[in-house]
């Protein structure tokens, strides 16, 4: 059984790059709503909760995020884009 990747890799740099499927697009709104319901709900009582709870989302995010990423995360330069790719971006730099 093959297995189910989430995300695309960038092309260039390093990271994940767009979500490919609705478990990505999940995982992605649900740390989002994780952010804002920490922002509104914890930041008036502690800020060391809200931190901590910052923390831990984002750690469990990015470690989510490297697991179901396409052929995982490392440096993408611009010696592995495609010819036709690396043509239009040295037109965009050269104009």
């Amino acid at each position: 059984m093959s297995e189910v990747w989430w995300f695309e890799p960038k092309r260039c740099g390093y990271g994940t790059g767009r979500p490919r499927g609705w478990q990505a697009w999940a995982l992605t709104a649900g740390y989002g709503l994780t952010v804002v319901g920490a922002a509104y709900g914890i930041v008036p009582y502690s800020l060391v909760a809200f931190l901590a709870i910052m923390l831990a989302a984002t750690a469990a995010f990015l470690l989510a995020c490297a697991r179901k990423t396409r052929g995982g995360w490392r440096w993408r330069g611009d010696s592995e884009v495609n010819p036709s790719q690396r043509s239009r971006q040295s037109r965009r730099r050269k104009g």
